[in-house]
Protein backbone atom coordinates (compact mmCIF):
# COMPACT_ATOMS: atom_id res chain seq x y z
CA UNK A 1 0.00 0.00 0.00
CA UNK A 2 1.45 3.47 -0.83
CA UNK A 3 0.06 5.93 1.78
CA UNK A 4 -0.69 9.02 0.84
CA UNK A 5 -2.04 12.30 3.01
CA UNK A 6 -4.42 14.56 2.25
CA UNK A 7 -5.22 17.66 4.25
CA UNK A 8 -9.14 17.69 5.80
CA UNK A 9 -11.22 20.27 4.41
CA UNK A 10 -11.67 21.99 1.05
CA UNK A 11 -8.00 21.57 -0.15
CA UNK A 12 -8.21 18.43 0.80
CA UNK A 13 -11.22 17.71 -1.68
CA UNK A 14 -9.79 19.31 -4.53
CA UNK A 15 -6.82 16.88 -3.56
CA UNK A 16 -8.70 14.36 -3.90
CA UNK A 17 -10.34 14.94 -7.04
CA UNK A 18 -6.90 15.31 -8.42
CA UNK A 19 -6.01 12.02 -7.77
CA UNK A 20 -9.25 10.59 -8.79
CA UNK A 21 -8.91 12.22 -12.23
CA UNK A 22 -5.20 10.27 -12.72
CA UNK A 23 -6.85 7.16 -11.77
CA UNK A 24 -6.36 7.02 -7.58
CA UNK A 25 -9.93 6.30 -6.55
CA UNK A 26 -11.58 5.62 -3.90
CA UNK A 27 -15.49 5.67 -3.55
CA UNK A 28 -16.08 5.30 -0.12
CA UNK A 29 -14.24 8.16 0.80
CA UNK A 30 -16.52 10.47 -0.90
CA UNK A 31 -19.79 8.57 1.68
CA UNK A 32 -20.96 10.29 4.88
CA UNK A 33 -19.03 8.94 7.85
CA UNK A 34 -15.95 9.72 9.82
CA UNK A 35 -13.34 7.27 8.85
CA UNK A 36 -10.18 8.85 8.53
CA UNK A 37 -7.96 6.08 6.19
CA UNK A 38 -9.37 4.84 3.15
CA UNK A 39 -8.44 1.60 1.26
CA UNK A 40 -8.21 0.81 -2.34
CA UNK A 41 -6.73 -2.13 -2.65
CA UNK A 42 -7.26 -2.74 -6.35
CA UNK A 43 -5.01 0.47 -6.86
CA UNK A 44 -3.07 -0.55 -3.96
CA UNK A 45 -3.28 2.73 -2.62
CA UNK A 46 -4.64 4.38 1.17
CA UNK A 47 -5.77 7.94 2.18
CA UNK A 48 -5.29 9.34 4.99
CA UNK A 49 -7.55 12.39 5.96
CA UNK A 50 -5.51 14.47 8.92
CA UNK A 51 -5.16 18.21 9.83
CA UNK A 52 -3.13 20.06 7.09
CA UNK A 53 -0.67 21.39 9.44
CA UNK A 54 0.13 17.43 10.43
CA UNK A 55 0.13 16.25 6.33
CA UNK A 56 4.13 17.06 6.73
CA UNK A 57 4.49 15.52 10.12
CA UNK A 58 2.91 12.29 9.17
CA UNK A 59 4.98 12.32 5.56
CA UNK A 60 8.57 13.20 7.44
CA UNK A 61 8.22 10.59 9.93
CA UNK A 62 7.24 8.09 7.27
CA UNK A 63 3.46 7.25 8.33
CA UNK A 64 2.62 8.52 4.95
CA UNK A 65 4.91 7.48 2.21
CA UNK A 66 3.14 11.24 0.17
CA UNK A 67 0.96 13.69 0.79
CA UNK A 68 -0.26 17.25 -0.59
CA UNK A 69 0.18 20.33 1.77
CA UNK A 70 0.42 24.06 1.65
CA UNK A 71 3.79 25.63 0.67
CA UNK A 72 3.38 27.93 3.99
CA UNK A 73 3.97 25.05 6.33
CA UNK A 74 6.35 24.02 3.99
CA UNK A 75 8.37 27.38 5.10
CA UNK A 76 7.44 27.60 8.16
CA UNK A 77 8.44 23.83 9.74
CA UNK A 78 10.88 23.37 7.14
CA UNK A 79 9.97 19.43 7.16
CA UNK A 80 12.83 16.93 6.18
CA UNK A 81 11.30 15.77 3.14
CA UNK A 82 11.43 16.02 -0.71
CA UNK A 83 8.85 18.90 -2.63
CA UNK A 84 8.09 17.42 -5.70
CA UNK A 85 5.49 19.28 -7.74
CA UNK A 86 3.93 22.32 -7.34
CA UNK A 87 0.37 21.90 -8.09
CA UNK A 88 -1.19 24.60 -8.71
CA UNK A 89 -3.97 25.50 -6.72
CA UNK A 90 -5.03 26.49 -3.18
CA UNK A 91 -2.95 29.71 -4.01
CA UNK A 92 -2.59 32.43 -1.61
CA UNK A 93 0.49 34.60 -0.84
CA UNK A 94 2.12 35.79 2.40
CA UNK A 95 1.19 39.53 3.04
CA UNK A 96 2.23 42.06 6.11
CA UNK A 97 -0.73 43.57 6.72
CA UNK A 98 -1.78 47.03 9.20
CA UNK A 99 -3.92 49.47 9.95
CA UNK A 100 -5.27 51.49 6.80
CA UNK A 101 -3.63 54.43 8.61
CA UNK A 102 -0.30 52.60 9.50
CA UNK A 103 3.15 54.85 9.01
CA UNK A 104 6.00 53.21 10.25
CA UNK A 105 8.54 54.16 12.80
CA UNK A 106 12.12 53.57 11.87
CA UNK A 107 13.58 54.27 15.00
CA UNK A 108 12.45 51.44 17.35
CA UNK A 109 11.73 47.19 16.42
CA UNK A 110 8.63 47.17 14.21
CA UNK A 111 6.18 44.83 16.48
CA UNK A 112 4.94 42.06 14.48
CA UNK A 113 2.16 39.24 15.62
CA UNK A 114 2.01 36.04 13.28
CA UNK A 115 1.22 32.34 13.65
CA UNK A 116 4.39 32.11 11.01
CA UNK A 117 7.59 32.76 13.41
CA UNK A 118 9.76 31.61 11.16
CA UNK A 119 9.23 32.56 8.08
CA UNK A 120 8.71 36.25 9.63
CA UNK A 121 11.92 36.17 11.08
CA UNK A 122 13.64 34.92 7.99
CA UNK A 123 11.66 37.84 5.91
CA UNK A 124 12.38 41.03 8.29
CA UNK A 125 16.61 39.48 8.91
CA UNK A 126 16.86 39.64 5.37
CA UNK A 127 15.78 43.27 5.21
CA UNK A 128 17.92 44.17 8.57
CA UNK A 129 14.66 45.29 10.09
CA UNK A 130 14.58 45.13 13.88
CA UNK A 131 11.09 43.38 14.66
CA UNK A 132 9.72 41.87 18.06
CA UNK A 133 7.78 39.05 16.89
CA UNK A 134 4.87 38.23 19.34
CA UNK A 135 3.43 34.00 18.07
CA UNK A 136 -0.34 34.14 18.00
CA UNK A 137 -2.16 31.07 16.94
CA UNK A 138 -5.31 32.54 16.18
CA UNK A 139 -7.62 35.86 15.68
CA UNK A 140 -4.31 37.67 14.22
CA UNK A 141 -6.27 40.95 12.67
CA UNK A 142 -7.27 41.80 16.92
CA UNK A 143 -3.30 42.73 17.32
CA UNK A 144 -2.97 45.66 15.69
CA UNK A 145 -6.60 46.71 16.52
CA UNK A 146 -5.94 46.52 19.91
CA UNK A 147 -2.33 47.65 19.91
CA UNK A 148 -0.40 44.46 20.41
CA UNK A 149 1.40 44.78 17.48
CA UNK A 150 2.20 47.11 14.57
CA UNK A 151 1.51 45.16 12.13
CA UNK A 152 1.01 41.55 10.93
CA UNK A 153 2.43 38.74 8.86
CA UNK A 154 -0.50 36.18 7.66
CA UNK A 155 -1.73 34.54 4.71
CA UNK A 156 -3.96 36.72 2.46
CA UNK A 157 -5.97 35.28 0.03
CA UNK A 158 -8.65 37.62 -0.59
CA UNK A 159 -8.04 40.33 1.62
CA UNK A 160 -12.17 40.61 3.05
CA UNK A 161 -11.11 39.88 6.63
CA UNK A 162 -8.06 42.44 6.26
CA UNK A 163 -10.91 45.17 4.41
CA UNK A 164 -13.27 44.27 7.54
CA UNK A 165 -10.97 44.50 10.70
CA UNK A 166 -9.76 48.13 9.32
CA UNK A 167 -6.71 46.97 7.68
CA UNK A 168 -4.50 46.77 4.49
CA UNK A 169 -1.46 45.01 2.75
CA UNK A 170 1.61 46.50 3.22
CA UNK A 171 3.48 44.31 1.36
CA UNK A 172 3.90 40.45 -0.27
CA UNK A 173 6.23 38.37 0.94
CA UNK A 174 6.10 35.35 -0.55
CA UNK A 175 3.70 32.96 -2.59
CA UNK A 176 2.00 30.13 -1.32
CA UNK A 177 0.19 27.11 -3.58
CA UNK A 178 -0.45 23.44 -2.82
CA UNK A 179 2.63 21.36 -2.86
CA UNK A 180 3.09 17.33 -3.28
CA UNK A 181 5.39 16.12 -0.99
CA UNK A 182 7.40 12.76 -0.07
CA UNK A 183 8.77 11.00 2.04
CA UNK A 184 12.60 10.86 1.68
CA UNK A 185 12.85 6.76 2.16
CA UNK A 186 10.03 5.55 0.93
CA UNK A 187 10.46 7.72 -2.29
CA UNK A 188 14.00 5.81 -2.82
CA UNK A 189 12.17 2.57 -2.40
CA UNK A 190 8.70 3.62 -4.08
CA UNK A 191 10.39 5.51 -6.85
CA UNK A 192 8.88 3.83 -10.04
CA UNK A 193 5.13 4.40 -8.19
CA UNK A 194 5.68 7.39 -6.79
CA UNK A 195 7.12 9.09 -9.74
CA UNK A 196 4.42 7.54 -11.93
CA UNK A 197 2.11 9.45 -10.14
CA UNK A 198 4.37 12.85 -10.44
CA UNK A 199 4.39 12.30 -14.09
CA UNK A 200 0.38 11.60 -14.30
CA UNK A 201 -0.11 14.96 -12.10
CA UNK A 202 1.46 16.87 -14.26
CA UNK A 203 0.21 15.67 -17.58
CA UNK A 204 -2.62 16.90 -16.14
CA UNK A 205 -1.59 20.42 -14.80
CA UNK A 206 -0.02 20.67 -18.58
CA UNK A 207 -3.15 19.65 -20.54
CA UNK A 208 -5.34 22.26 -18.44
CA UNK A 209 -2.88 24.80 -18.89
CA UNK A 210 -3.51 23.84 -22.85
CA UNK A 211 -7.15 23.70 -22.76
CA UNK A 212 -7.03 27.44 -20.71
CA UNK A 213 -5.47 28.71 -23.41
CA UNK A 214 -6.64 27.43 -26.54
CA UNK A 215 -10.03 28.77 -24.52
CA UNK A 216 -8.76 32.30 -24.76
CA UNK A 217 -7.87 32.45 -28.51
Amino acid sequence: MLNIALPKGRLGNKVYELFESIGYDCDEIKSDNRKLIFENSDKKIRFLLVKPSDVAVYVEKGSADIGVVGKDILLEDNPDVYELLDLGFGKCKFGIAGPVNFKENFDRPLVVATKYFNVSKRYFDSINRDVELIKLNGSIEIAPILELSDVIVDIVETGTTLRENHLKVLNFIGDISARLIANKSSYRFNHDKIENIVKKIKNKIDKEKTDKTENKK
